[in-house]
């Protein structure tokens, strides 16, 4: 199953959103988690984004299922970029 690198970007003026909905869009990844849809995931330590990896079969699902994402609901997330990662080297190898 292909994997998805998304890069959310935040911005600034949204820290107090994302504070707010942070324990809500934690429990939405780590159901992700558990099931083995998300591999990975966590913020830029400049705190202006974040890096999560996905398995979907395809980037419109993995979209619709982003679309869910409390933080994504509650428009605390400036940009999303999903592009389909080619693995060489890795665990998910």
């Amino acid at each position: 199953m292909p994997l998805f690198a998304v890069h959310h970007t935040y911005s600034p003026d949204h820290a107090g959103i994302r504070d707010e909905h942070r324990p809500a869009h934690r429990e939405w990844l780590k159901s992700l988690y558990d099931t083995g849809v998300l591999k990975l995931s966590g913020p830029y330590a400049d705190g202006l984004g974040a890096l999560l990896m996905f398995e979907a079969d395809t980037a419109d699902e993995l979209r619709a299922t982003l679309s869910d994402d409390p933080f994504a609901r509650a428009q605390a997330i400036a940009d999303v970029r999903v592009d389909e990662w080619v693995n060489v080297y890795s665990p998910f190898s």
